[in-house]
């Protein structure tokens, strides 16, 4: 196996139009273009298990963009998860992340034609979202995120997308997840899920104590590398 990467991260800025983005960008060692990956954050915000997340797909060859939708704040409490979240809007967000998709595809050290997404929870959902409104992307991963149901819409997805759930997930049931599944094989879409026996929502994330299963958020992070290995040409190194 290839070795890991030597990974330098640092904080930086892009533009959605008039709008400024900030986020936290891991490289990996290495003068040649390389894949890269958008990572969407959480109803928390850029926490630093985020950037711990994009750090470690970094170590495997790519350049990670961990995105911060919240414009620099991070929630507390749930109550100001909430908050953040609900005051979120869509269309802007979606804005933002075609912008630092376009943010990747300009930088010298990218590949452009290797890009994808990476989300979880409200996060997983934006990254299947891009899927949706970006035909370029190359990959897209939703942990625990909602996922869409109109036909139309799971039409356009172009990527082939990983999924990542709980079996005991309340606010996104298996039966909704197996029903994405097969829309998607009925299209013809290259999609691989897997539902996580007692498993609930956020199990990859060990600062939810409730659910946080390490078994399963190992499996899972195998799951994710060995993914982008086939559809990026990353390096699946432990």
């Amino acid at each position: 196996m290839i070795r890991k990467s030597t990974v330098t991260a640092q904080m930086v800025a892009f533009r959605n139009g008039d709008e400024k983005i900030s986020g936290m960008l891991a490289l990996p060692g290495g003068a040649h273009r390389h894949p890269a990956i958008i990572a969407i954050h959480e109803w928390w915000g850029l926490t630093d298990w985020v950037k711990g997340q994009a750090t470690r797909l970094a170590a495997n060859g790519c350049v990670v963009l961990a995105v911060d939708l919240y414009r620099g704040e991070v929630a507390a409490n749930p109550a100001q998860a909430r908050k953040l979240k609900s005051a979120l809007p869509a269309e802007r967000t979606n804005q933002d992340l075609k912008a630092a998709f376009h943010y990747l595809a300009m930088r010298p050290d990218v590949d452009e034609k290797r890009i994808g997404s990476i989300g979880w929870s409200m996060g997983g959902a934006f990254a299947l979202q891009l899927a949706i409104h970006e035909p370029q992307l190359s990959a897209c991963v939703v942990n625990y995120g909602t996922l869409p149901t109109d036909p139309v819409d799971i039409k356009q997805i172009k990527a082939p997308v990983l999924g990542n759930f709980g079996a005991l997930d309340r606010g996104i049931p298996p039966a909704e997840v197996r029903a994405f599944e097969r829309v998607m094989k009925s299209l013809n879409k290259s999609v691989d899920i897997k539902i996580y026996i007692g498993a609930g929502h956020a199990f990859q994330n060990p600062d939810d104590q409730r659910d946080y299963r390490p078994e399963d958020s190992a499996d899972s992070w195998q799951r994710i590398l060995a993914f982008f290995a086939q559809a990026m040409g990353t390096d699946v190194s432990m």
